[in-house]
């Protein structure tokens, strides 16, 4: 009887539930808490209890109880392992390529052609110090798997560039020798946002205040209140998991800007609680997206530019010629719905040089017949009134070799089950 004792499961102490994180009854912050949210109480397995008064006669009798006993003991403790092991949530990864992120640019800059980090950019050198070449190994990860959608009293003052993850501190850094992306205030912008995995969400991008000074921390309040641009399951172009793989679409920049600017952007995924931040250094001085200060001897000037460098226009000519000497140009348009949906719908357009000579620019109209409206448009800038909508090239599009080809793409609304092909005119410029 001794024997018997000795491996019984002892009694089984049951452990009051607490509340998930968030949730009625939790109020303590579970960013740090160190402890797994909980689903309810463990499961408990039932004692094996046998009566005093029962003596086995028998060697086997006595075998079959330890063994009972034993594996009552297992199921005790399978059933506490089970109570605190939590799936981990999937993870996505993402950052800003244009303009480029901190992390997205230092990674370009310090890229060997053997395949280490060897950062160029005095901050990126000073950020791989702080936070170990792994940070740019992992330029798209800068993420709180536990966001939710959270920015101010989440993510502290300070520390928005890396989200608040201490992998990416060396982020935070308040330089005024980043990486710099060159840009026009109040112009349309290509954005760019890697797409390593995917998933839906919504895309915030705010700019900071007039004033601000890149070597001073960045903090909630040197943000513009509101977001100058917010974009919702944009189109993907590339590999899901590449490092040229994004999301595409185009936007307003925000108007009367001028000099050295950061733009935060923040990307929301709407199915789980995982949430990106990311810093994009810019400089407002009549750029279309050129980026200095990566790459061997790539430095930025100590006090940019406020005008574009007459070697890099950003605007074509006031009356850019639509024919060349000897030849005939011709522009043509065609308009192919990719995706239909509820609500929705998205189109491409393929604009054709049909003459002799090349193009200098094109522009593009029609007019919706069932009340379509545009929401986001890539590689071109649009207007529509009403039903009417013109799109004009933008710089890398707009020179058409004959015979040659671009095309510009959108999302659009509309409110009917009809969504009739327009009919389009084009011309040059």
């Amino acid at each position: 009887m001794i024997g018997l004792c000795a491996v019984s499961p002892p009694a089984v102490r049951q452990i009051p539930a607490h509340h998930p994180p968030g949730q009625a009854g939790d109020t303590a912050n579970s960013v740090g808490s160190g402890r797994p949210p909980a689903a309810g109480p463990p499961q408990v397995a039932r004692s094996v209890n046998f009566p005093l008064r029962y003596r086995p006669q028998k060697e086997n009798s006595v075998k079959r109880l330890r063994r009972i006993a034993v594996l009552g003991a297992v199921a005790a403790l399978t059933a506490g392992v089970i109570a605190v092991v939590n799936p981990s949530p999937a993870v996505a990864h993402g950052a800003a390529m244009a303009p480029g992120s901190r992390t997205f640019l230092c990674w370009k800059d310090g890229l060997s052609p053997q395949g280490d980090i060897r950062p160029n950019n005095p901050a990126c050198a000073a950020a791989v110090g702080q936070s170990g070449a792994n940070s740019l190994y992992n330029w798209f990860s800068v993420l709180r798997s536990d966001a939710g959608g959270r920015t101010t009293g989440f993510v502290p003052d300070g520390q928005l560039c890396s989200g608040g993850n201490s992998s990416f501190s060396g982020y935070n850094l308040a330089r005024n020798d980043w990486p710099l992306t060159h840009l026009t205030a109040g112009g349309n912008f290509n954005f760019k946002y890697s797409n390593w995995a995917h998933h839906p969400g919504t895309f915030y991008f705010y700019v900071t205040r007039d004033g601000f000074s890149p070597t001073s921390a960045l903090n909630w309040s040197s943000l513009e209140s509101t977001p100058f641009l917010t974009v919702t399951n944009p189109p993907q172009q590339g590999s899901v998991g590449s490092n040229e793989g994004h999301y595409y679409f185009s936007g307003q920049l925000p108007s009367g800007k001028s000099g050295r600017h950061i733009i935060y952007s923040r990307w929301v995924r709407s199915d789980s609680q995982e949430n990106f931040f990311g810093c994009s250094d810019v400089v407002f001085d009549g750029g279309n997206g050129q980026v200095t200060g990566v790459g061997s001897g790539g430095t930025n000037p100590t006090n940019p530019p406020t005008s574009q460098p007459t070697s890099q226009p950003t605007s074509q000519p006031t009356n850019p010629p639509t024919t060349a000497p000897g030849g005939s140009a011709g522009c043509s348009a065609a308009y192919r719905l990719t995706g239909n949906w509820s609500g929705g719908f998205q189109a491409d357009v393929t604009v054709s040089n049909t003459g002799t000579s090349s193009l200098s620019g094109w522009t593009v109209r029609w007019t919706f017949a069932n009340g379509q409206t545009i929401g986001s448009l890539w590689n071109g800038t649009h207007s529509q009134s009403g039903s009417s909508v013109t799109v004009r090239n933008v710089g890398h599009n707009g020179n058409l070799a004959p015979g040659g080809t671009g095309t510009f793409g959108f999302t659009g609304s509309v409110s009917g089950s009809t969504n009739a092909v327009p009919t389009l005119t084009c011309s040059s410029p």
